[in-house]
């Protein structure tokens, strides 16, 4: 029979230990040396924290009951189940939840002798079932009536209703409660001066009060000794609609999503903003932000944090020596940006799912009463991504279609893992639905079919979260588990458009990538679906190297309407036009063909900040650069075009500022270093042979010589050196106590090599390893004959 945790632990089998380690990962990371040291971190008061946070309300409450049924250092199954009987609850259900304790190493031994692990005293609750203690250790007096057995009941009966009311509150647990003073001056009429005058109720305090376990017994009499018990979560009402209406409404926000996000990030992009010294995003950049995208504020801080988390919003420093950054697009939002829209979706709900910050908190006030900030780091939560996950499992585990109110998520989250006060936090729980519903994983309160195949994904560790480029994604881009269930759901890709005569070009879908970019140099975006195409976008098209048959020949294949004959007189008059005005550097010059637009030019009052001067008929010269000629002309409403030196015009498309990402670890991660970490069954293999090989030769290390352990105790240095001579010419193993790295004292059992040059070299045949020990730190040699 076992009698420590360690005990334990040592005689489970292999696929008992990699159970434990699946559930506790936290125990093996780092690795730890031996059994021994397995069983302290396991009952340390964090570790057994850990544990119980993620146990049920059920489950906790067994445990309680083995708390409460424990006599000296052990309890056992029979006495739980005689109490739980009482409450009606089912014997299976009640060493089901025993097992539970047990695979969480909380509880361990037989059914007779079951230990509780150390440390969960400490970080439970005082008052096991919420009981109190035995009347005779608060109170002589209060004693005497709980030996009364008929006295104690005719007290009770007695007592006014405020009072009973009291009492009722004190027997449901906790058995402690505060009262004011005033209430227990022996003059008062209150409640508690009643009771405790009768001795229900014991003072513990200046103001406070505890209830006696045997009057909480006699309260508890038709519940039983441990009170109500809560084996089912509570009830919840679940609207049930067809799924394929929350896959419908799902799929609509997911465009909704996706286009706001590359509005967003295009919108930053044409004008990078500062990044605060606190390091985040000013409350004027993200107001006109929210217009320009065109939803609130709090959805637009939402939209930045997750582009930001995601790896497709960066900063870059634009001044060394003023440690000043501005916000920029990434490489990364160019490769996002080409994919579909569920590969772009898929990257930004994962993110989602995973990132430590809490976007609801922007606004709000801080510790010293300031405003927090988008991106701001007061926005780190790490217990984010287990409250969201959490939330979406309440509606995963609900049949497909059902739909759930935030109020009943929050109750069942609150039965779940009552440890970690959901309940409390139930406006963080609210706030996650609400994002899990702008991300498109729910529609109308319900888990969509490919958001919930996306958290099996997740709990499954079949996606990488810390992917952002898409480098390990599967060969030729194919879409797979939730993003190509999503692909099904949204229309397909459309590869036309519709021209109308106000020059509005109408897209009947979502764009496939080669006609998004094209709309996007030939057009402006009005709406989702609604681009118009103006002089601007024309000359726009025209510099990036098109020429107008090109652009003819461009909408009469892209389009499915006549082509309006005032976009064909656009085109050819913006072609006939563009190119007819040539600027070099001078530092800089204009030149043309024809003298009347020269001497226009020269004669505008728009451009004599310029200071041209006319140095021919048909050039004008200009002392600033090129590039700020070019600028000023065309913001004149010009269509100049700048050559080269040997006179070719020189067309590119405006280049495009990047800056690198954010370090992923502020914006992505779990609630602790261990929480999320899966070890594969060959890791945990090895893991677990390391703890046994090291446990071995920690019990031997136990066994050597008391003269080998005291440092050199066992004689000179020489005879040390003559006991390894005579070991290894008779090839026998020897204990050798040396001085390691760390000048901690040491002892180890092996089998001589050889021996020369200053060093030892020896075998450890229970390891297989072969050491090596400098001579002059070997304090001590004895033979293994003479040591056991």
């Amino acid at each position: 029979m076992t009698s420590s945790l360690a005990d334990h632990l040592r005689a489970l089998p292999d696929d008992g230990l990699m159970a434990l380690i699946r559930l506790r990962p936290d125990l093996v990371i780092p690795p730890p040396s031996d059994f021994s040291a397995m069983a302290h971190r396991a009952q340390s008061r964090v570790a057994v924290a850990r544990a119980l946070d993620g146990l049920d309300t059920f489950t906790l409450e067994i445990l309680d009951a083995l708390r409460y049924t424990r006599v000296g250092h052990t309890t056992s199954v029979e006495a739980v189940l005689a109490l739980t009987a009482a409450a009606g609850v089912e014997a299976a259900r009640v060493r089901s939840a025993i097992d539970l304790l047990r695979s969480y190493a909380v509880v361990y031994g037989q059914d007779q002798a079951l230990r509780i692990a150390g440390a969960v005293d400490e970080v439970s609750s005082p008052y096991p079932a919420g009981l109190g203690r035995p009347a005779d250790e608060l109170d002589p007096m209060a004693g005497a009536l709980a030996a009364d057995a008929a006295g104690l009941r005719r007290t009770l009966m007695a007592a006014p209703p405020a009072a009973r009311a009291v009492l009722d509150r004190l027997a449901a647990g906790p058995p402690v409660g505060t009262v004011t003073p005033a209430s227990l001056q022996p003059d008062s009429d209150s409640p508690v001066r009643w009771l405790i005058d009768r001795h229900l109720l014991v003072t513990v305090g200046r103001d406070a009060v505890e209830l006696p376990v045997e009057v909480s017994l006699v309260l508890r009499r038709d519940a039983g000794p441990l009170g109500q018990l809560h084996p089912d979560p509570p009830p919840m009402d679940t609207p049930q609609r067809e799924p394929a209406q929350l896959d419908r409404a799902g799929a609509g926000q997911v465009l909704e999503l996706v286009r706001n996000a590359e509005t967003l990030i295009e919108t930053i992009g044409a004008e990078p903003p500062a990044v605060l010294r606190s390091g985040g995003l000013g409350v004027r950049e993200l107001r006109r932000y929210a217009k320009t995208v065109g939803v609130d504020e709090p959805t637009t801080a939402l939209l930045v944090e997750i582009v930001t988390a995601a790896g497709l919003l960066g900063e870059e420093i634009v001044d060394n020596k003023r440690v000043e950054s501005v916000f920029l697009p990434t490489v990364a939002y160019d490769a996002w940006r080409a994919g579909g829209i569920a590969a772009r979706w898929h990257r930004l709900a994962v993110t989602w799912l995973t990132m430590t910050r809490a976007p609801s908190m922007v606004g709000q006030r801080d510790g010293r009463d300031r405003p927090i900030n988008a991106l701001a780091p007061e926005l780190s939560r790490p217990g984010a991504p287990a409250q969201r996950r959490a939330a979406l499992r309440v509606l995963a585990d609900l049949p497909p279609g059902a739909t759930a109110a935030p109020s009943a998520v929050v109750d069942t989250l609150a039965w779940r893992a009552p440890r970690r006060v959901f309940r409390s936090a139930s406006a963080g729980v609210g706030a996650s639905l609400a994002e899990a519903a702008y991300v498109g994983l729910t529609g109308f309160g319900g888990l969509t079919s490919y958001g919930r195949l996306l958290l099996e994904e997740l709990a499954a560790g079949a996606v990488d979260a810390d992917d952002p480029l898409g480098l390990h994604a599967p060969e030729g881009g194919a879409l797979t588990g939730s993003a190509a269930l999503l692909d099904t759901l949204l229309p397909a890709p459309v590869d036309h458009v519709l021209l109308q005569a106000d020059l509005s070009v109408i897209v009947p879908g979502p764009p496939e990538a080669s006609l998004a970019g094209e709309l996007e140099l030939l057009g402006v975006q009005e709406s989702a679906s609604v681009y118009r195409i103006t002089a601007d976008t024309v000359r726009r098209s025209l510099d990036a190297g098109y020429s107008a048959a090109d652009l003819h020949a461009l909408l009469a294949r892209r389009s499915r309407t006549p082509v309006p004959q005032t976009l064909t007189y656009l085109i050819d008059d913006m072609a006939r036009k563009h190119g007819g005005m040539r600027i070099g550097s001078a530092n800089s010059y204009v030149r043309s063909d024809d003298e009347s637009l020269i001497a226009e030019v020269l004669a505008d009052r728009r451009l004599q900040p310029l200071a041209l001067r006319r140095l021919a008929p048909t050039v004008l010269a200009c002392r600033h650069t090129p590039a700020r000629l070019l600028e000023a002309l065309r913001e004149a409403g010009y269509p100049p075009v700048q050559e080269d030196a040997t006179g070719a015009a020189m067309l590119t498309r405006p280049k495009v500022r990047r800056g690198p990402p954010r370090p992923s670890w502020a914006h992505r991660g779990v609630e602790d270093p261990a929480a999320g970490v899966r070890l594969s069954t060959p890791r945990l293999a090895g893991v677990i042979e390391q703890i046994r090989r090291g446990d071995a030769a920690a019990r031997v290390a136990r066994r050597a010589p008391v003269t080998v352990r005291a440092n050199g105790s066992g004689g000179s240095h020489t005879e040390a050196l003559e006991v390894l001579q005579q070991a290894l010419r008779d090839r026998t193993r020897v204990w050798v106590g040396y001085i390691d790295a760390h000048g901690a004292t040491a002892s180890r059992l092996v089998r001589p090599v050889s021996m020369g040059s200053g060093y030892l070299r020896a075998e450890d045949e229970r390891t297989e390893m072969l050491h090596t020990f400098a001579l002059h730190r070997i304090t001590a040699a004895v033979p293994e004959n003479e040591g056991s």
